[in-house]
């Protein structure tokens, strides 16, 4: 059963300054500032929501078709997709654009500089829900964060279809309005945010969190290393984090974890199940920089499992 992942295609160029920001940026001249940071470390990685969930999806052998907006500069992007056997029909090419690009510094401190430019990204508004589901047996969905609109739209289509969706505004959320946000809950099946994204989501519309998860079938907060909480059916459930063997980068953890999310709503296991692989999906994640590259085999994501959360989890004999 495929499952849809509306979302931002994106690279990744990230560099690493191996000195402090604070060292070489003067208070008292803010308003005048000229600054150069040497950085002889650079790499350029795959990125983007609906690019990193649909890679990781695929790693636990789930059906990603991803779908999202990309400039003329996507063929290296599109080709490493193929070559993991990724579905590319509905990414669509916008002419005379870039894909998004977002430019991260970051220094000793993991204090970090971006530069983001939205691209093609911008045009996703173009696509519809109604194109994919037309043509596939779609029963599952995410609205990954994209252009601001684009996500709105995904939302009202994807309600109208009929079709259960993660609504998942990530750091796109300061750009939704109160009632924008409140229209988004009442029509989603799920919800996914971090926790500062969960207090900012509280601010914005006026309510708690048992009274969010009241309007949706799960509310999920993600909270580092101290796990995760599932609001569902007027309970709250801790999962706890799966052990990190060395953290090397946080980047994409979060999507990492929404496509663990995703395979256990596809196959239908219960919410302990599901948040414990997503758990351990992000952890592997973590112990590689950038977004894409971790690797993993059946057998050992299994071996993972049992030795985090105590339990036997065997990947190919999970139906729907």
């Amino acid at each position: 059963m495929p499952t849809l992942i509306t979302g931002s295609f994106a690279y990744d160029t990230i560099m690493v300054f191996r000195d402090q920001f604070k060292n070489h940026i003067l208070p008292d001249r803010m308003h005048m500032l000229n600054v150069c940071f040497q950085v002889p470390e650079l790499r350029r990685e795959f990125g983007g929501c609906a690019g990193n969930i649909a890679y990781n999806l695929k790693l636990l052998g789930g059906e990603p078709l991803p779908m999202g907006t990309v400039g003329k500069d996507f063929a290296p992007y599109r080709k490493w997709l193929c070559r993991h056997h990724i579905e590319v029909t509905h990414i669509s090419e916008i002419a005379d654009t870039y894909t998004a690009q977002a430019f991260l510094t970051t220094d000793i401190d993991n204090n970090q500089i971006v530069a983001f430019h939205p691209g093609a990204m911008q045009h996703a508004r173009q696509q519809q829900v109604t194109d994919v589901t037309a043509g596939a047996d779609i029963r599952l969905g995410i609205v990954a964060p994209n252009d601001k609109n684009a996500m709105l739209q995904y939302v009202t289509q994807f309600h109208a279809a009929d079709i259960p969706f993660i609504f998942d505004p990530g750091q796109g959320l300061p750009m939704f309005t109160g009632d924008e946000l409140a229209r988004c809950i009442e029509r989603a099946t799920y919800i996914v945010v971090n926790h500062y994204e969960a207090e900012l989501l509280q601010q914005k519309i006026g309510k708690n969190l048992a009274q969010i998860a009241a309007r949706v079938a799960a509310l999920v907060v993600t909270r580092g290393g101290e796990g995760a909480d599932f609001y569902h059916d007027g309970h709250v459930m801790r999962i706890q984090a799966a052990h990190v063997k060395a953290a090397k980068d946080p980047t994409g953890c979060g999507d990492a974890f929404r496509a663990g999310l995703l395979y256990g709503l596809a196959k239908q296991l219960d919410w302990q199940t599901s948040g414990q692989i997503a758990s351990l999906l992000g952890a592997i994640k973590i112990e590689h920089p950038g977004t894409q590259n971790h690797r993993l085999s059946k057998a050992q994501f299994e071996k993972r499992y049992k030795e985090n959360f105590g339990a036997t989890l065997r990947l190919n004999s999970l139906t729907p």
